[in-house]
């Protein structure tokens, strides 16, 4: 429900009135039947429901009262406070005898509560539209992103919740900049991951795909994403993901899945696909190829087997030691190879040895890949079953034996070990050699061993029949859209490992076997159906095509009418439908989409480092190829969320944050903030829940805060409302007449609004948070509060109002610069505001300007004294122990006119800061040391003295061993300046500018320091 106020415009008995029928909604017609049921009260101001108004705002709605005949115009416009809104009327004659009353108090809870708030919030932005991207403005380039599509049965988890938060900020801060944006959503089919969840429910169920078939297996994979696909968009929501989910996709929606089709048909009538058998990596479980950046090396604890490979036609017992990790795989043996140096074997080359197990011979070659040093400095080649084997057998045209099928057991080659599990053939092999004599040794060996990223289990090195893009004629126009500025990688040092991985790229192997997923739009062509029950064989007839009426036409025009058809069982690689993402989403291959044309290329792509060579290099590759573009102009890749000490977070560790309980324990705001403050360019994060508490600790500041401002802006004339709503201290000339803190916060408001946009604009979020922070929490709160304090109490009324405008303006500003990261707590307090001081809705606000202001510089250095006499004191007190209720005089002594006449204006927030007696507070020039002994002389600054006569409060000795310290900083300082100015050449070399600093820097230490002397000698004078 949307609530309005709406304030009586007659005189009527409140208590009568229950019910508002909805008369006419201005140029729209009335919602049927639609009415506003409102609570009695005495109150002048009506509490209204209804579901029915959201459209209608900035229209005029009319009410009749049922008691009255007279219909009353209401202009509506959306106030948020939870989900408030307010129409305010100006018509009645009522109203005018209010002019000079007072509006009520408006009182914030003590706290925020996000898990009461954050959803009711979100709906609100959700239905309001303002997520979508506002209407084209001539000139006006659109802010595009496309979300890195999550797995669409999975969870959230800190991942998701840094690139969520990351790109939030940029959604909101350039929405907040007046550009339509558009953050487009979506989800991936995730192949391997979901079938593999499937599988194992089915499993549960004693069932298996192959027993289901196909089509009943697509069924049930698409009825477990009805289930479950809606739980990762919900948790995204809750992060505050101002996404434009109107336009969310999936990438076997079918828009998606014909682009899909489409990219694969162009590519190959371009060449760029072939099919052939290639080295791949293999997963035995899920029995199916996985791409390289799918595995995973881990260093890994395990066994050297050292063993004899007899040699064929020499001595009886000759043989030639070799040393494996995998014994198993010698029954694929091909040939031997030393290292054509090695003085050891030279003489061996070219004759044969014997596979052991086995009656076949190979040839002894020589290759320089061989390590002389490595074991036994022979190495069996086993090209079906090894990476470097198989180059080598490329290089020496060794036939290729493949010893295992898809399950990992080996197969028929094997001979007595086939059917046999690959680890289990390992000690069986073993125990083979051992029996014939053939055993040398075992030894402790430490080895990579691949594994898959899904599921970890040990990847096979298998040469399988499988489909391939050439990537080397797509990987150079990636290159050269970095070379020519066209793209952009942020942080700078990616570019270097872009550029490396580029210019050694290999094919992508981007057929998987699974059943989930975007089947490739082959058909093979056979001539029976007996031959298309055996499947396809190497270098089978085939046929590309968008559809399969297409594919009829093509195989009957080529091969004859007698062909018979079925289609590759294979799917693409799900980072194949991913490469597309950010053009199929907008519409492509259609090049008259409107959001095509309007939104591509999009304007940066945000996601972690771990994923350059998975999907982005291939979308760059892609959208080079297929649209003639670059999908986007920036990438900024984030770190990883690891936990509190550095480590990757996981189950196994039990150092898990969830970030939905996060959320729902501190606030998605102070999640939010901590992944943005503890994040920069490219690093990895540690998060610990201490920071995540601190992060909340800063929104129930902010909170704090604007209750202050809102209770001292409760009770103003309505005269003063609308002198509120009127203020603009963007134009130095309205700051001219400002008090001296006035002029320092707005000037620190103008100096912090600057460099979080540059910090934004380089997408350093970390530097934009900690900017925020300061300014939030050391300056706006720790400072101008404190001395607003002084002025909204005082006597003088127009002090007081012009306080109430700096307060106003600087906070709701600040509630601008903090929305990007802390969405929800903003909006709720940019809600409590009066509508006519602001826009309706924060999220749609404007961000502070930033260009062409005047700095204030006099003004900065005026308050930097204040602030330094003020923690003199302050630490002063601590030192000696002063009560901190206890109010003592104090002498401030200034040299420069204007200082101290602009210190003397700020006695009283001097007075309340350092809790000093204002009626004992005086401002002086200087008149020489202070010869009493009860008296305490700060030196404060350049030019500025603070005397505090502190009798009996403090021990004489105790300042005397503070002054002899500081007395001797000072000398280490000076010594240390006169000594860079006596060195050699400095004078005459270095620049005249920092001559200059370093000679005022000892000009200024030499001050000091005889300050501080004639103090000492003015304390041990009086102390005898």
């Amino acid at each position: 429900f949307t609530c309005f106020w709406i304030r009586l415009t007659h005189q009527q008995t409140v208590s009568t009135i229950t019910r508002f029928p909805l008369c006419g909604l201005g140029q729209r017609p009335p919602v049927q039947g639609s009415m506003l049921a409102a609570q009695a009260s005495t109150s002048p101001l009506l509490h209204l429901r209804s579901i029915c108004l959201r459209p209608f705002v900035g229209r005029h709605v009319e009410f009749r009262p049922l008691l009255s005949s007279r219909p009353v115009s209401v202009p509506l416009t959306r106030h948020c406070a939870g989900l408030r809104s307010t129409a305010a009327l100006h018509t009645s004659d009522a109203q005018a005898t209010r002019a000079q009353g007072t509006r009520s108090k408006v009182e914030l809870p003590k706290s925020f509560d996000p898990v009461a708030s954050e959803e009711k919030i979100y709906s609100w932005w959700e239905s309001s539209g303002h997520f979508e991207p506002a209407a084209p403005t001539p000139g006006e380039a659109p802010f595009t992103m496309a979300m890195p599509p999550p797995n669409v049965t999975g969870k959230l988890h800190m991942g998701h919740a840094m690139f969520v938060t990351l790109q939030d900020v940029l959604a909101r801060y350039n929405r907040l900049r007046g550009r339509p944006v558009l953050w487009l959503p979506g989800t991936d089919h995730a192949g391997i991951a979901t079938q593999m969840a499937v599988e194992k429910q089915l499993a549960a169920e004693g069932l298996t795909r192959e027993g289901l078939g196909r089509a009943e297996f697509e069924r049930r994979v698409w009825a477990w994403k009805a289930a479950c696909g809606g739980d990762i968009t919900r948790q995204l929501r809750r992060l505050g993901a101002s996404c434009d989910w109107g336009r969310e996709r999936f990438t076997l929606d079918e828009g998606l899945s014909e682009a899909v089709v489409e990219a694969f048909a162009r590519l190959h009538e371009r060449g760029l696909v072939y099919r052939g058998a290639y080295m791949v990596n293999w997963s035995p479980g899920l029995r199916t190829a996985v791409s390289d950046l799918e595995v995973e090396y881990a260093e890994e604890a395990g066994t050297l087997y050292y063993f004899k490979y007899p040699l064929a036609g020499g001595a009886e017992g000759e043989y030639l030691p070799i040393a494996t990790t995998r014994p198993e795989t010698i029954l694929g043996d091909t040939a031997v190879a030393v290292h054509p140096k090695d003085e050891r074997y030279r003489h061996l080359i070219g004759r044969q040895a014997q596979v052991p197990l086995t009656d076949r011979r190979i040839p002894i070659i020589a290759d320089e890949y061989v390590d002389p040093e490595f074991g036994t400095g022979a190495l069996k080649i086993t090209p079906g079953h090894d990476v470097n084997d198989y180059e080598i057998g490329k290089r020496h045209k060794l036939a290729i034996i493949n010893i295992m099928d898809d399950d990992g057991r080996l197969n028929a080659a094997a001979g007595a070990f086939a059917g046999v599990d690959r680890f289990e053939a390992r000690t069986q092999v073993w125990q083979g050699l051992e029996a014939a004599g053939l055993a040398l040794r075992t030894e402790a060996h430490t080895s990579r061993v691949p594994r898959a990223q899904r599921g970890g289990e040990v990847v096979e090195p298998l040469v399988r029949e499988q489909w391939f893009i050439k990537m080397e004629g797509l990987a150079g126009p990636a290159l050269k859209a970095l070379d020519e500025g066209k793209l952009s990688i942020v942080p700078e040092r990616f570019e270097r490992v872009y550029r490396h991985w580029l210019s050694n790229i290999k094919d992508w192997c981007i057929s998987r076997q699974l059943w989930w997923g975007h089947r490739l739009p082959v058909w093979y062509v056979y001539e029976s159906e007996e031959a298309a029950a055996e499947g396809p064989l190497p270098g089978q007839r085939y046929v590309v095509a968008r559809c399969p009426d297409v594919a009829a036409l093509l195989a009957e025009e080529e091969y004859g009418k007698s062909a018979v058809l079925r289609q590759e069982g294979d799917v693409l690689d799900t980072w194949f439908s991913s490469g597309l993402w950010p053009f199929s989403t907008l519409g492509w291959p259609h090049r008259d989409a409107a959001d095509l044309k309007r939104f591509y290329p999009t304007s940066v792509l945000e996601t972690g480092h771990d994923i350059l060579f998975f999907w982005v290099a291939r979308m760059v590759m892609m959208g080079l190829e297929l649209t003639g573009k670059v999908p986007f102009h920036t990438i900024y890749l984030h770190g990883l969320v690891r936990d509190e000490v550095g480590r990757k977070m996981s189950k196994s560790l039990g150092n898990v944050v969830d970030p939905v309980e996060t959320c729902e324990k501190y606030g998605a705001d102070a999640l939010r903030f901590t992944l943005c403050t503890g994040t920069a360019p490219g690093q990895d994060v540690n998060l610990s829940l201490d920071r995540v508490n601190h992060a909340r600790n800063f929104t129930n500041k902010l909170w704090n805060a604007g209750k202050f401002v809102l209770h001292n802006i409760s009770q103003v004339s309505d005269k003063e409302w609308a002198a509120l709503a009127e203020v603009n201290f963007a134009d130095p000339a309205s700051r001219a007449e400002l008090g001296l803190a006035e002029r320092w916060v707005l000037l620190a408001l103008d100096d912090t609004a600057a460099a979080m946009t540059a910090a934004l604009e380089m997408y350093d979020f970390g530097e934009a948070g900690r900017l925020l922070y300061e300014f939030v929490w050391s300056e706006f709160a720790d400072w101008y509060v404190e001395i607003a304090k002084t002025r909204l109490y005082s006597s003088d009324a127009s002090l007081a109002a012009k306080t109430r405008e700096v307060l106003v303006y600087a906070y709701t500003s600040l509630l601008s610069l903090a929305h990007p990261f802390t969405p929800f707590i903003t909006e709720e307090l940019w809600s409590a505001f009066p509508p006519a001081i602001h826009s309706p809705a924060l999220i749609v606000g404007r961000w502070p300007e930033t260009s062409g202001y005047d700095r204030d510089d006099l003004a900065a250095v005026q308050f930097a004294a204040l602030q330094a006499a003020v923690r003199a004191v302050r630490n002063s007190r601590a030192e000696y122990g002063v009560e901190p209720g206890r109010r003592i005089p104090a002498t401030v002594r200034a040299g420069d006119p204007a200082l101290r006449a602009a210190l003397q204006q700020e006695s009283a927030a001097i007075a309340l800061l350092a809790r000093l007696d204002p009626g004992q507070l005086e401002f002086r020039d200087f008149e020489g040391p202070c010869n009493s002994s009860d008296h305490v002389q700060l030196v404060v600054s350049d030019g500025v003295e603070v005397d505090l006569p502190m009798a009996g409060l403090f021990d004489v000795d105790k300042e005397l061993a503070r002054l002899r310290k500081q007395q001797e900083r000072l000398e280490k300082e000076r010594a240390a300046l006169e000594a860079r100015l006596a060195r050699p050449g400095f004078a005459d070399k270095a620049p005249t500018a920092v001559v200059a600093e370093v000679r005022g820097a000892l000009a200024e230490a030499g001050q000091q320091l005889a300050a501080v002397q004639a103090k000492i000698q003015a304390l041990e004078l009086q102390r005898g």
